[in-house]
């Protein structure tokens, strides 16, 4: 096992995609890196994740601008992690949006977070110096929302805890195209550090109920059509149960967090070990399942101080 963590040596620059994925609707994706998504209504533009930094989400605008040039006027952020929402200020919209549950987040271990996915995921925060503070919405919303792009409808809603118990998707009913923030992931480990494992299947039920023609996920290339729909949803479904079932094996006995390790490692590396940021992800996704078998309902916050703390129980 590595000393650091596997993200620690990705400096690798990932090659953007710009897929449309319906009438106006873009997915912005980096093979793996945090995508963000483009509603292009009548008279404006929604962005749906601000990435990392503002020279970041600058990327995002050059994308934007080879479309079109009506203004950026909603940025929404389907949950609080740093990698999603540091970038915002780069867009210079009128409504920033987040759930209720989200907001509480970032003014409760938002400072955290930061500092700890700074330490993990270095190319990530390319610019962090033009990183004006912690990104507070504008607006929020406690269930759902509806934001209106002159004709073009956006409902935003919680449908169940899953990535985080903040998260929204982001759903167009005039094309059927969902953005889900990190519910979903296609050939992407889910980072599940701030999970609610006996909840995501339930909110993957309710995506997968809208029939949807098309999603921007969280990580991984957009999906097109029912059928990759679907099979991103049912591969997302696996992983998460697969990661779950044998760290809480381990829990139930006494079992030790190195023994969880073992366990999901035995489990998850013949199906997922080529996924993106799964190494990564994988020593703060046991964490987090051992501690919720053991009855850890709300995540614990994770620091730069316990992330190395937990690395140094399971280095061998």
């Amino acid at each position: 096992m590595t000393t650091g963590f596997a993200s620690q040596g990705d400096m690798t620059e990932k090659t953007i995609t710009f897929d449309e994925i319906g009438e106006g609707l873009w997915a912005f994706t980096a093979e793996g890196d945090p995508n963000s998504g483009v509603i292009i209504g009548d008279d404006s533009v929604m962005i749906v994740e601000a990435q990392a930094t503002p020279r970041l989400a600058k990327k995002v605008i050059e994308k934007v601008r080879e479309v079109t040039d009506k203004p950026i006027s909603h940025v929404v952020l389907t949950h609080y992690h740093a990698v999603r929402v540091l970038g915002a200020s780069a867009y210079g919209a009128d409504q920033i949006i987040m759930s209720d549950r989200a907001r509480a987040m970032v003014v409760e271990r938002g400072r955290e977070d930061w500092d700890s996915e700074f330490q993990r995921f270095p190319r990530l925060f390319q610019g962090h110096e033009s990183i004006p503070g912690l990104t507070y919405p504008t607006t929020t919303f406690s269930d759902a929302m509806t934001v209106y792009l002159g004709k073009r409808r956006v409902d935003i809603r919680q449908i169940g805890r899953a990535h985080t118990a903040g998260d929204a998707v982001i759903h167009v009913p005039d094309e059927n195209v969902m953005f889900t923030g990190d519910i979903v992931e296609d050939h992407s480990a889910c980072y599940c550090g701030d999970g609610h494992f006996a909840d995501w299947g339930r909110t993957l039920d309710r995506i997968k109920a809208y029939g949807t023609d098309a999603i921007a996920p969280g990580r991984g290339a957009a999906l097109m059509g029912r059928e990759a729909v679907s099979r991103a949803i049912e591969s997302t479904r696996d992983f998460v149960q697969s990661t779950y079932a044998p760290a809480a094996r381990v829990a139930m006995k006494g079992g030790t967090l190195k023994e969880a390790w073992t366990a999901v490692r035995e489990v998850c590396d013949p199906k997922f070990k080529d996924y993106a940021i799964y190494e990564h992800c994988l020593p703060f996704n046991v964490s987090r399942a051992y501690d919720e078998a053991r009855g850890i309902a709300h995540p614990r916050i994770w620091t730069a101080e316990r992330d190395l703390d937990m690395w140094e129980q399971l280095r061998d």
